[in-house]
């Protein structure tokens, strides 16, 4: 049976580093994994008084319906401001209400940070982590996935150089073991 990982990039940007990092983790699922990219842009910041059964936003439903199909979840994101992006959290935010129907819960995850400097974004894989303790996603620990001076690890047809791909593969490797040993 296939199971269905979900991608969710913290970064908008059509051509987005995040994205190009996101895309050559998914390329290096087994077979019997489907890579799922969730769109999290026309999400509506969450507001509770929006969140009445059957009323909810459109996009709201979608996101909830499709994470919901989901077996497990990988994050990338960049760093802003020493945190996650806001349209990240928002889509945890929403995925978490309401209170008591979270479409998080359990589900293996990953997270990867990408960035242009050289620390990798640290500070926002750990402010995403603290969120994941609360939603009760199961993160893999190590190897940890920080992807610092990425403009780096592009070559100038615009590819991920094979050594950063090696460390990609190794980090979706890694996190096959930890998804079975930690699926629902």
């Amino acid at each position: 049976m296939t199971k269905r990982i979900g991608f969710f990039i913290g970064s908008l940007r059509k051509n987005s580093y995040n994205r190009k990092v996101a895309e050559k983790l998914a390329h290096f699922l087994p077979a019997d994994f489907e890579a799922v990219f969730v769109e999290l842009g026309d999400l509506p910041l969450y507001n509770e008084d929006l969140d009445v059964a059957g009323k909810e936003p459109v996009a709201w439903q979608r996101f909830r319906n499709e994470v919901n199909t989901l077996d497990g979840v990988v994050f990338v994101t960049p760093e802003y401001n020493r945190s996650v992006p806001a349209v990240l959290k928002n889509a945890l935010d929403v995925g978490s209400r309401p209170y008591g129907q979270s479409v998080w819960d359990g589900k293996p995850g990953l997270v990867v940070s990408v960035s242009p400097g050289a620390i990798g974004g640290f500070g926002a894989n750990h402010h995403l982590r603290q969120s994941l303790v609360f939603l009760n996603i199961p993160t893999l620990q190590q190897p940890e996935a920080y992807i610092g001076n990425i403009s780096q690890s592009i070559d100038e047809d615009g590819e991920i150089i094979e050594k950063t791909q090696a460390f990609l593969k190794l980090i979706v490797d890694k996190y096959i073991v930890f998804f079975e040993a930690n699926q629902l």
